[in-house]
């Protein structure tokens, strides 16, 4: 059993989950490009100094923030499987497109919460500092891993085209977390959040032509 944090640890802490935070609302909302260090402070109510001591620079603010979104999407997924292990045991198997599914419903329904970090498609001080980032890549991989092995299972199941490559299908639903479609239907305002999650996770899964 570890030594208890101290207050000033513990203050730390608030302060970094703080800061965590806001790049998030902001991320999600301007983008890494629109993004400032002072805008950064001013939603975290910390003076920039404090702000840098804790994460010297704009790319280690943003992969704060993504490692934090792996975490969670990590939790999520984790949680599924506990899941399909007690339905399975109680004779419900879960398919693998079904936790596919309920995977990428998670990841568009945290877009439109305002919770999804938007990040550029290329962008090589951020790209090459993300890749340095163990704690990030770590979480990648962990992630990937996990979903590829229902992609094989969807596959060989007879549940997704065999004949697409698994990078494909991941990478696919790996978009759906900053889906443009996604967003563009919640700034319309005629659609519930509820009806844009089932057209998208619909269209990812069956295509558009009529069956």
């Amino acid at each position: 059993m570890g030594a208890r944090p101290s207050i000033r640890e513990q203050m730390q802490r608030v302060r970094e989950e703080a800061i965590v935070a806001a790049v998030n609302r902001l991320l999600a909302t301007k983008g890494y490009d629109a993004m400032t260090v002072d805008e950064v402070a001013a939603e975290a109510g910390l003076a920039k100094a404090s702000l840098y001591k804790l994460f010297p620079s704009k790319e280690d603010l943003a992969g704060a923030a993504m490692v934090g979104v792996l975490d969670r999407a990590l939790a999520f997924v984790d949680g599924l499987r506990a899941q399909a292990v007690e339905a399975a045991q109680s004779g419900q198997p879960v398919r693998a497109l079904d936790q596919l599914k309920a995977v990428t419903r998670w990841a568009m329904q945290t877009q439109l919460e305002g919770e999804m970090p938007t990040l550029p498609a290329q962008n090589s001080s951020l790209s090459a500092s993300l890749q340095s980032n163990d704690e990030y890549m770590d979480r990648l991989i962990a992630l990937s891993n996990r979903l590829s092995i229902w992609i094989t299972e969807a596959q060989t199941g007879g549940q997704l085209n065999p004949a697409l490559p698994g990078e494909l299908v991941l990478y696919t639903l790996f978009a759906r977390a900053c889906d443009p479609v996604v967003a563009m239907l919640k700034e319309s305002g005629q659609y519930t959040h509820a009806q844009i999650l089932d057209w998208v996770t619909s269209t990812t899964f069956d295509g558009m032509a009529l069956r």
